[in-house]
């Protein structure tokens, strides 16, 4: 089947058209609030860090992935999804009241809010995909996915910032709030009678799906994602080699400005010109990661991709205008590799009584490096020169490529040798 057909294939399936229609629709509002978030606050009090700070507001909910994404597991995923759109909308209402320094407190406190159900939404959809969408065709949709998203950040941002400097920061939340609201009719029909309890697989066989919830105290069933992908020769070097390489991708995201401006001589803005190159990179890998991983193994396509982001990261000790721009193009196409291939996996291997908080887990352990390389990054870039950072982050990317490789061809040969 090719890799044109599959695309077809999966834009036909009613759940998953609908679903990454749902992604499309919900993930303009989110990318035009998250950058509009940052110049709001800026506006209103003047303060660099605070605007900084809205980003990780958005963000630092990732790290109870394991706690949200359970709730995937213990509720109705379709319901899920509609109704928890539709408590993203009312929250954002709120904020139409956010008009100075002193009410700042009240946006953070809805960012903190909507990372949350970000968290929460995505594990009920990747879980209720896994369970009606064939097996052959996940790599597809996350491939689309993945397209959608980096799609939606090219060019809602640009929409917000111009609705924000024509109307103010009221009208992006009140845009972000109908859009989520859209995102939740959206969701209502999709075709599916509550949520499946067993995956529809017509790949190759991973462990049997478990009927019930396993037995045991809170603690323990919000660590049975951990205890999945820990136990899983196939999850664990995925999630594994996705959180470095989100660590890497959070040093070079740290000194994006530094390099603009000590390595190519250029003003800030240049930077924007990069980020859009690179987002154009990761939507051209999202439209070929379901073909390229129907050809290669999972951990060789994440490997593949690592490399070619690596190589993207350490050509940033040079200041060529063509290099830069290649690049930024690299980093967007290589980055998202082992994500998918990752997420993809998890869908896959992963029992439906328990996806929710292991989708959940998989996405807290991969995205959190990111925010911590991110501050890592931003004090070291005021100590150390930034090609000397880039060529380090490069050199680790190439390493960790070599390992995933190293472990591909084990992993093959393994597979391949005489059974006794």
């Amino acid at each position: 089947m090719g890799g044109g057909s599959a695309v077809v294939r999966v834009l036909r399936d009613r759940t998953a058209g609908r679903c990454l229609a749902g992604v499309v629709v919900s993930g303009f509002g989110t990318s035009a609030l998250w950058l509009t978030a940052g110049i709001w606050v800026k506006s209103l009090t003047g303060s660099n860090s605070l605007a900084a700070l809205t980003v990780f507001a958005m963000w630092a909910p990732v790290l109870a992935g394991p706690a949200l994404g359970a709730l995937a597991d213990r509720m109705d995923r379709k319901v899920l999804l509609v109704r928890g759109n539709l408590v993203t909308a009312c929250l954002l209402v709120p904020l139409v009241l956010v008009d100075s320094g002193r009410t700042v407190w009240l946006l953070f406190a809805v960012l903190v809010l909507h990372g949350a159900s970000g968290v929460v939404l995505d594990a009920a959809e990747s879980a209720l995909v896994a369970g009606t969408v064939p097996a052959s065709l996940l790599a597809d949709f996350n491939g689309l996915r993945m397209t959608a998203n980096e799609g939606m950040k090219l060019v809602a941002p640009l929409a917000g910032a111009g609705l924000y400097v024509r109307f103010g920061g009221p009208a992006v939340a009140l845009l972000a709030a109908a859009t989520c609201a859209l995102a939740a009719l959206v969701f209502a029909r999709l075709p599916v009678r509550g949520t499946p309890r067993t995956p529809a697989r017509d790949a190759a066989p991973g462990p049997a799906p478990a009927p019930e919830l396993p037995a045991g105290t809170w603690r323990d069933e919000l660590a049975a994602g951990l205890r999945r992908i820990r136990a899983s020769a196939v999850l664990r070097p995925l999630v594994t080699a996705g959180a470095a390489t989100m660590f890497l991708a959070g040093v070079n995201g740290a000194v994006t400005f530094a390099y603009v401006d000590e390595v190519l001589g250029r003003a800030p803005a240049y930077a924007g010109v990069l980020y859009a190159v690179q987002g154009a990179g990761s939507v051209a890998v999202g439209l070929l990661a379901g073909p390229l991983l129907r050809r290669l193994p999972e951990r060789l396509f994440a490997a593949g991709g690592i490399a070619v982001f690596a190589l993207g990261v350490g050509a940033r000790t040079v200041s060529p205008d063509a290099v830069a721009l290649g690049a930024s193009a690299a980093i967007g196409f290589g980055l998202p590799c082992v994500l998918i291939a990752a997420m993809t996996a998890v869908q896959r291997e992963t029992p439906d009584a328990v996806l929710g908080r292991t989708a959940a887990t998989a996405g807290s352990l991969m995205t959190a490096p990111n925010a911590v390389a991110l501050a890592l990054g931003a004090g070291l870039v005021a100590v150390a020169d930034v090609r000397v950072l880039t060529a380090a982050a490069g050199v680790a990317g190439v390493l960790a490529a070599m390992v995933m490789t190293a472990g591909a061809r084990r992993r093959r040969d393994a597979t391949a040798s005489p059974r006794a």
